[in-house]
């Protein structure tokens, strides 16, 4: 049987209207029609306190930390959708890796970013569609291990770049969001398969 890669979907944001929700659901989809299997998550379902060694020395990992955990263990590959706060990376996307990347006894290091392939994208109502943020969770992930595809994708006034029916207006930038997907998907094949 071919090897389908397992790939991990979600965006840097909690926030219910969520423009990097709506665009990794469309990188999702592209992964899919390359024979990915991909869990769709939203962070919101998992809430984590903010990181806190004395928290984690007490009380352990906390529990939402742990399922997060237990997906990024399962799946080859991520998917990831970062807003930009301030030129930079989302508090919440890098909370959820501060939480994801403590050791567990057992485990190698990082054990849940060694060896994974990450697509990034972005988008955002300014006219840079969130590419300085881009740079940094390149940095932070590359920093654990993780491979990250050298494409990606901005969208620059998202407040006016979806329809209503959740797809991009430009069909280019569509296919290109699609399209990380689908070279997320052919990179895990090839490594992996």
């Amino acid at each position: 049987m071919a090897y389908s890669p397992k790939i991990l979907a979600f965006a840097g944001s909690t926030r219910e209207g969520s423009f990097n929700k709506q665009l990794v659901k469309i990188a999702a989809q592209g992964a899919r029609a390359a024979g990915a299997q991909v869990t769709v998550l939203d962070l919101r379902d998992l809430p984590m306190p903010l990181y806190d060694g004395d928290l984690e020395a007490g009380q352990g990992l906390p529990e939402n930390a742990g399922k997060f955990r237990k997906l990024m263990l399962e799946h080859d590959g991520l998917l990831i959708s970062a807003p930009e706060y301030n030129s930079s990376i989302s508090g919440v996307l890098k909370n959820t890796i501060d939480w994801a990347s403590r050791p567990v006894a057992g485990e190698p290091p990082l054990a849940c970013f060694a060896g994974k392939v990450a697509g990034l994208m972005s988008a955002s109502p300014g006219a840079l569609g969130g590419l300085r943020g881009l740079v940094t969770v390149r940095s932070v992930l590359s920093n654990i291990r993780v491979i990250v595809l050298p494409d990606q994708v901005a969208v620059p006034k998202a407040h006016e770049a979806f329809g209503p029916d959740g797809k991009l207006k430009d069909t280019q930038q569509h296919s290109a969001v699609e399209n990380l997907g689908r070279n997320l998907t052919a990179v895990l094949g090839k490594l992996k398969g």
